[in-house]
C-alpha cells in the first residue's frame, strides 16, 4: 500500500469517525478486578469523550493496562499507562488527523513545486551555459583572426573617392589611427 493510499484511507476513517471535541478524563470506579486474594476494589480508569458523551471506557479494556507487574504476591496495573493512552487518543481525534493530512498534502504540493521550479532552473542554466560557451567561443574566434586593412597612400585615396587632398589626408590618418588601435587591442593587422 502506497503512502497516498495509507493517507486516502486514514482520511475516510477520520471523516467517518465521531465528530467534535475529544477529552479524556479519569473515572473513579468501586467495582472489583484481580481473583482471590488479588482482588482490589476501587480503581481508576480512564474514559475519552465526544461532547458529553463517553466514546471509549477503559475500564475493562487492555488499552488501560498495556504495563503489568507482578509485586511480590499481588498484581498490579500502571494507572499512568492507562491515562496516557486515553490522553493520546483523545488528542489523536479525527480533527487533528484531517488537519495532519492536509498540512501533509500541503507540503507535498510545496515540495512538487520547488522541485519543479529547481528543475526549470537547472535547465535555464545548462542553456546559459551552452550560450556562454558559444559566445566564448566565437569570441575567441574574432580575437584570433587578422584584420585585413590595407595601408592606402593620399594620392590612392584621392583617384578612388574623388574627394580633395584634404579629406584624403584625413582619411588616412584615421586609417592608421584605427590600425593602431586594432595591434593594441591584440588583433593582428595584415595589409601594409
Amino acid at each position: 500500500m502506497t503512502a497516498l493510499n495509507k493517507h486516502a484511507e486514514l482520511r475516510q476513517l477520520a471523516e467517518k469517525a465521531t465528530q467534535g471535541e475529544w477529552w479524556s478524563d479519569v473515572v473513579e470506579t468501586d467495582g472489583e478486578y484481580g481473583e482471590g486474594e488479588n482482588r482490589a476494589s476501587g480503581y481508576h480508569s480512564y474514559a475519552v469523550y465526544v461532547g458529553s458523551e463517553s466514546l471509549l471506557d477503559m475500564t475493562n479494556s487492555t488499552v488501560a493496562c498495556i504495563h503489568e507487574e507482578w509485586e511480590h504476591d499481588y498484581h498490579m496495573a500502571w494507572d499512568e499507562t492507562a491515562k496516557r493512552n486515553a490522553e493520546f487518543i483523545a488528542a489523536a481525534n479525527p480533527a487533528t488527523v484531517l488537519a495532519l493530512l492536509d498540512e501533509n498534502l500541503q507540503l507535498q504540493r510545496d515540495k512538487d513545486s520547488l522541485e519543479a521550479a529547481a528543475i526549470a532552473m537547472r535547465d535555464d542554466m545548462r542553456e546559459a551555459h551552452g550560450k556562454l560557451e558559444a559566445a566564448e567561443k566565437r569570441i575567441a574566434e574574432l580575437e584570433a583572426r587578422t584584420v585585413n586593412l590595407p595601408k592606402l597612400h593620399v594620392s590612392e585615396v584621392m583617384l578612388v573617392s574623388g574627394f580633395s587632398r584634404d579629406y584624403a589626408e584625413g582619411w588616412c590618418a584615421g586609417n592608421d589611427n584605427a590600425i593602431h588601435e586594432i595591434r593594441a587591442a591584440g588583433i593582428g593587422v595584415k595589409g601594409e
